[in-house]
């Protein structure tokens, strides 16, 4: 971990960290144990509050939502001292009420990918945390508190479903969704929210309503260019949220759980974790195995 940590990290677009009002940037390319991250960490000073960008699908979005290295993008945040992830991300909705161009703040999530790597450890050690809450409740309501006072509209909970992409849903899929209960769909917050945890940070979605999926018959089905047409028109929003919260969150206690998640979600016994294992690890169970 740096000798001068970066607390609070920001995973979500390029165009963020274009943002006005961010100062003194700088590019760090950080290298991990699972690999190289999606791009370059770019590093800021917004409202007096050096910041970690990290863009999720590189830039010109070159990555597919299967293909990204959440670990490497963890990981690399975790290296650099970031306690706090605020993602930012697309997705669709699966209630009327949600309407495209609002913003959700979910509380839930229901993994639904195939293909993915949902945790740093194995190889000789073993954790089972527990995320029946996958969201920091405590960053989720200065999120959406930020997100309201920046003139959005926002929903405070929901049940977020991660499904593995490239592909939209089938209206069948779309409609199974919506029996499930399931609020809004994406593309990339699992395995994003659970290897946070694992790693002790705190972690929430901004969620950008871009569409109503495929189920809503009399609007128009979700499309690339739907897609991009309200991230653009919500980008000053997500950037003016941010320049509000950053420095209530870095003036702020960690009062919840999340820094402690691992305490006791290790069922190894110490002596018998691979030396090369905590070595690799020890950003984040260094605390946990001295």
């Amino acid at each position: 971990m740096t000798q001068n940590p970066i607390r609070i990290g920001v995973i979500g677009g390029s165009g963020l960290y274009q943002m006005e009002g961010l100062g003194d940037v700088e590019e760090r390319r950080v290298t991990t144990p699972f690999g190289d991250p999606s791009e370059v960490v770019v590093i800021g000073t917004l409202e007096g509050v050096r910041v970690a960008f990290l863009a999720r699908h590189g830039r010109g979005h070159r990555i597919s939502p299967t293909e990204v290295n959440y670990r490497a993008n963890v990981f690399a945040l975790k290296s650099l001292g970031v306690e706090q992830v605020i993602s930012i991300s697309a997705c669709g909705s699966l209630r009327e009420h949600m309407h495209p161009g609002n913003v959700v703040i979910p509380d839930q999530l229901f993994d639904f990918t195939r293909k993915r790597t949902y945790t740093f450890f194995g190889d000789g050690m073993v954790v089972h945390i527990g995320v029946a809450d996958p969201f920091c409740s405590r960053l989720s309501g200065r999120l959406a508190d930020a997100v309201a006072e920046a003139g959005g509209t926002v929903h405070r909970g929901g049940r977020l479903i991660t499904i593995e992409g490239p592909r939209f849903s089938t209206r069948g899929e779309s409609f199974t969704y919506r029996a499930w209960g399931m609020d809004v769909i994406g593309m990339t917050t699992s395995p994003e929210a659970f290897l946070a945890r694992e790693a002790g940070m705190c972690y929430a979605v901004m969620a950008h309503v871009t569409d109503y999926d495929v189920w809503h018959t009399s609007e128009e089905p979700v499309s690339v260019e739907a897609v991009i047409r309200i991230l653009q028109q919500n980008a000053a929003l997500a950037q003016w949220a941010l320049r509000l919260l950053v420095p209530r969150l870095a003036a702020g206690e960690r009062a919840c759980e999340c820094k402690g998640a691992l305490a006791n979600a290790i069922i190894t016994q110490r002596e018998l974790i691979p030396a090369e294992v905590k070595d690799k690890l020890a950003p984040i169970v260094g605390e946990y195995l001295a």
